[in-house]
């Protein structure tokens, strides 16, 4: 009879998977060193994830979920006031990748990782960025935002997110990601004009 895995073992894998995933990248970490690094062996490690795309995918999900959790608490304090919810976005991807161990975005970095749209790893990595896209046209809408330019306001606040999380992996804090703030406060404007981010 098999063993019942004791509690914590899945988040005890997860935890690590993060870790290693997050700093080296998906493809350098090989289920060995999963082991290793988690103190699981073989049989409680692949019984909790069959495969590596089985980690992958649940600590895509895993991550994900944290974050949206995280995002829409920073976004509710601006509640009533879209306009300075869709800055609220912005600054909380910005307050993210300012994080002396931020090593880029996992999903930008997962997505690069794997270029078949097929890949498990891929397609949750575009979902959960496809998932940001469709919050800011919810909030560009809620703001004031024309019907038809509310994707374009999506769109150009999407090349600021991720422009701010690759500039703020390669370059730092003081590169280009200082002004990312800055531009998200003027594409709002210009989109939202009745709005105006107070």
């Amino acid at each position: 009879m098999a063993r019942t895995p004791a509690p914590g073992t899945r988040k005890r894998i997860l935890d690590t998977a993060s870790r290693l995933f997050g700093t080296h990248g998906v493809r350098a970490v090989g289920m060995q060193q999963m082991m290793d690094e988690s103190g699981m062996g073989k049989s409680l490690l692949y019984r909790e994830f069959p495969s590596k795309d089985d980690l992958v995918t649940a600590w895509l999900k895993a991550t994900d979920e944290e974050w949206w959790a995280q995002a829409e608490e920073a976004i509710a304090v601006h509640e009533g006031d879209p306009a300075r919810q869709l800055l609220a976005l912005v600054e909380f991807v910005r307050d993210g990748a300012l994080i002396a161990e931020f090593h880029g975005c996992v999903f930008y970095n997962t997505s690069a990782e794997f270029r078949d749209p097929g890949h498990p790893g891929r397609q949750e990595a575009v979902s959960h960025l496809s998932r940001i896209r469709l919050r800011l046209v919810d909030l560009g809408l809620a703001a004031g935002a024309r019907p038809d330019a509310a994707e374009e306001l999506a769109d150009a606040l999407m090349l600021v997110i991720g422009g701010l999380l690759a500039n703020s992996a390669a370059l730092g804090p003081d590169g280009p990601t200082r002004l990312a703030i800055p531009t998200a406060r003027a594409i709002i404007d210009q989109y939202c004009p009745v709005a105006r981010v107070g």
